[in-house]
């Protein structure tokens, strides 16, 4: 039975993961018929325009580059885009420049200037599409006069460490950069600018997904500060970045571009890619395979190994249901959990979620559960998450490994690892936060 799972478990992981591939999103999203360009409901006749450049940034940025490749052909004259290692592409008209993430580094930096000096030769007669996906903030971490490139990754480091949000860290992370929270809009003005965008982030916010380079900016310095400070991190932020919040918590610094801006007044944005298209298919294919299938919810958040309590515990309620209906029940579920670290172990927070359903799942039998980042990465490994199963402890007593004490330590990845629970699907080029699959038997 766990062999004939995990490979359901697996095959419903792949459904989802097909319907979000960044390439197709793209071309469900834009056509081109006698020269006119229609995506986001609008036209933009090529023939206008002086020349059609092509930006992007995030882990699926290759594959989206390529299809607008291959729908422009010559008509694009010039692309640059930015990834994660291990994520690029061979493009014929683009540039394609890796850096690091979730660590920033100096390439990403070298890029992100490279992308901006791109968008600032863009004049009022020339096309701008861009394309994000997630992980596009720290691969562009050009940063603000003043900050440099050490500053973002000790603020970054802190923010993960603690816990933080995405939502938070981006916060940060836009007033100290100079391509986020709507800079690289400011530089591509006056060009017009389309942009497709694939959200990582929870409640599909365009100003948070990416740091928000080409939407207007709702998050403020003193709303930075008021995180920092909630974290009990803003006394050990490095001193150019708290003398830069706070400069700009008291007016003394501009804020970034905010709604009804003029740089604004000539971008469109395209939400192609999102966590509910991945669960709706996902739903499908469970449904395809004889369960009925329940999608609770595409917010999912809180600390992990919480989360993943509570979603075991719906898992075994279904039970009933299940007898009721006479065939087994699929629930999924869809965000973005995080990790308070306090161990010295390996993991992410997929593979928390997975250690901690194989705690509260026991030895529960007609349960199994599945934990992954759309991204193929979960944490600084090479494992995208993990499985629950109903012999998980047993595996566990086997290999004379304590699952109580790797959670204490946040060392999930050699639990999973030692069991054979590990899920690793390499890079997959896309990436819309996590999901959950849960099996429930009659």
């Amino acid at each position: 039975m766990p062999d004939t799972d995990q490979k359901t478990l697996r095959a419903i992981l792949d459904a989802a993961l097909a319907a979000v591939a960044p390439d197709g999103a793209v071309e469900r999203n834009v056509s081109l018929e006698g020269g006119v360009l229609r995506a986001a409901g609008k036209e933009y006749d090529l023939s206008q325009y002086r020349r059609i450049l092509l930006l992007g940034a995030g882990k699926g940025a290759a594959p989206m580059a390529a299809t607008v490749e291959n729908l422009l052909g010559e008509r694009l004259d010039e692309g640059l885009v930015v990834v994660k290692y291990d994520h690029a592409m061979d493009l014929t008209r683009t540039r394609v420049l890796e850096g690091g993430h979730p660590m920033p580094d100096a390439p990403g930096e070298a890029a992100a200037r490279s992308i901006l000096e791109l968008a600032e030769s863009a004049g009022s007669q020339d096309l701008v599409i861009v394309v994000l996906t997630g992980g596009a903030s720290a691969l562009t971490p050009a940063t603000a006069p003043g900050i440099d490139l050490s500053h973002v990754q000790e603020t970054t480091r802190l923010m993960l460490d603690c816990g933080a949000t995405i939502h938070e860290i981006n916060a940060v992370r836009k007033h100290l950069s100079a391509f986020g929270g709507g800079m690289l809009a400011k530089a591509c003005y006056p060009a017009t600018v389309l942009a497709f965008i694939v959200s990582d982030v929870v409640g599909d916010d365009l100003d948070v997904i990416a740091s928000g380079p080409v939407t207007p900016d709702s998050s403020t310095y003193q709303g930075c500060l008021s995180i920092l400070e909630s974290y009990g991190i803003a006394k050990s932020l490095p001193e150019p970045v708290a003398e830069r919040l706070r400069a700009g918590a008291a007016g003394e610094l501009p804020e970034t571009p905010k709604q009804g801006d003029e740089v604004f007044e000539r971008v469109t944005t395209a939400l192609v890619a999102t966590n509910r298209m991945a669960l709706d298919a996902a739903s499908a294919k469970a449904g395809e395979l004889g369960f009925a299938p329940r999608i609770l919810t595409d917010r999912l958040t809180g600390e992990a190994r919480e989360v993943a309590v509570s979603l075991i515990r719906e898992a075994c309620s279904a039970r009933s249901r299940a007898r009721a209906l006479g065939r087994p029940v699929c629930l999924l579920a869809g965000g973005e959990t995080t990790v308070t670290i306090s161990g010295e172990g390996k993991g992410g927070r997929n593979q928390e979620m997975a250690l901690a359903a194989t705690l509260e799942l026991g030895d529960e039998p007609g349960v199994c559960a599945l934990f992954a980042g759309t991204d193929g990465t979960d944490g600084p490994t090479d494992a995208a998450g993990g499985y629950a199963l109903p012999d998980g402890l047993a595996r566990a007593m086997s290999c004379a490994v304590d699952p109580r004490t790797c959670l204490l330590n946040n060392d999930s990845y050699n639990f999973l690892n030692e069991t054979g629970c590990l899920l690793v699907t390499g890079p997959t080029r896309t990436n819309v936060m996590d999901i959950a699959v849960l099996l429930v038997h009659p």
